[in-house]
């Protein structure tokens, strides 16, 4: 399995302001809120990409399929950090499988030394665009001093 293997069967497309490349595979029934009742993306990021700072008003959770780990840098609403790894070694502490809370700032990249990563992350009620929220590095390095490097590292404008 390739990268391009992976573009080409999926259709994967640049996800926008975000980055690496993505495809929606999964949106439930329209709520009375105009919201799906949940909702499922594959998404491919190689080494020279990264995911930007977001957050989303619902939980999100994330799935690793293939590839290389995924270093996640998550700032929680009470001002807490954390480094989760998203990949397949579960005794060295890895995640299969991590749910992002609602409202928690994320942001990940392909693993030193790695070169891609190919995951998913489904959301129930579903994603739609107006739930999401980008980084902005200065305000998040100003309320989250400690972590200013990896923000610094995990934010676009």
């Amino acid at each position: 399995m390739t990268p391009d293997v992976l573009i080409a069967h999926y259709g994967l497309e640049p996800l926008p302001r975000e980055g690496g490349l993505f495809r929606r595979t999964w949106a439930g029934p329209e709520r009375a809120d105009g919201r799906p009742e949940g909702s499922a993306i594959v998404v491919l990021l190689t080494a020279d990409d990264y995911s930007a700072l977001h957050r989303l008003p619902t939980d999100e959770v994330w799935h690793f399929y293939l590839g290389d780990p995924l270093d996640l840098l998550l700032l929680a609403p009470d001002g807490t950090s954390t480094h989760p790894v998203l990949g397949p070694d579960v005794l060295a502490g890895q995640h299969p499988q991590l749910t992002v809370p609602a409202g928690t700032w994320m942001g990940a990249r392909v693993a030193a030394g790695g070169a891609w990563a190919f995951f998913g992350c489904t959301m129930a009620p579903g994603f739609t665009p107006e739930g999401y929220e980008h980084g902005n590095a200065a305000d998040l390095a100003a309320r989250y001093p400690s972590e200013a490097a990896g923000i610094a590292e995990l934010c676009r404008p």
